[in-house]
């Protein structure tokens, strides 16, 4: 997510300050990716240090407020017409669970993948009650955010089915070769045993 580029576009409608950016970017998100103030100025800090925003006075309550320049309107329009990279996958802690998991003895990956298919079906369930709450009608940047994380979590669960069927199918596979190497040495025994009595 890039704050930086939210920060921007919200300043191209008229100049803000620090606090005006954070209520501002949450409520236009549906509190979906919460910012820390800190994180809210030292991005101001950079964005001024790039040229993208200067400073613009002070608001009654004597808050320093921000407002676009002229290269920083280039950059969020840039960023609006560029499609996002997926250059380097973001790092999936479930995904980086499930892999190491499938790697360490001892863990029940079953249980593990059954444990977070109930967590996401109840996630999805909470973001369709939400869909489905009068108040959040005509909200379009809300029901926006909202529907991603919904598309999100089902196809989260989707993929955990598959991880379950590779799994079982891994654990199959273990199995028949475990029982073929019994079977072979068994014969390979048994023949031995009987060329001994001869």
């Amino acid at each position: 997510m890039s704050v930086k580029q939210g920060l921007l576009a919200l300043l191209v409608e008229g100049p803000r300050y620090g606090a005006e950016l954070k209520t501002e970017f949450e409520r236009r998100t549906g509190g979906a990716w919460p910012l820390n103030i800190g994180q809210v100025y030292t991005t101001l800090a950079r964005l001024q240090r790039d040229g993208l925003v200067a400073p613009a006075g002070e608001d009654a309550q004597r808050h320093p407020r921000y407002a676009v320049t002229e290269d920083g309107r280039a950059d969020v329009a840039a960023w609006f017409a560029a499609p996002v990279r997926r250059e380097a996958p973001a790092r999936d802690e479930l995904a980086i669970k499930l892999a190491l998991a499938v790697t360490v003895p001892g863990v029940d990956v079953r249980a593990l993948i059954q444990t977070q298919r109930a967590a996401s079906l109840r996630a999805l369930q909470d973001y369709t009650r939400l869909k489905r709450r009068p108040d959040g009608d005509g909200d379009l940047a809300w029901t926006l955010v909202l529907e991603s994380l919904i598309f999100a979590a089902e196809a989260e669960v989707r993929w955990l089915d598959h991880c379950e069927a590779r799994v079982a199918r891994a654990a199959a596979g273990r199995a028949e070769a475990a029982g073929a190497g019994v079977a072979a040495a068994g014969a390979t025994a048994g023949a031995a045993g009987t060329a001994g009595r001869r």
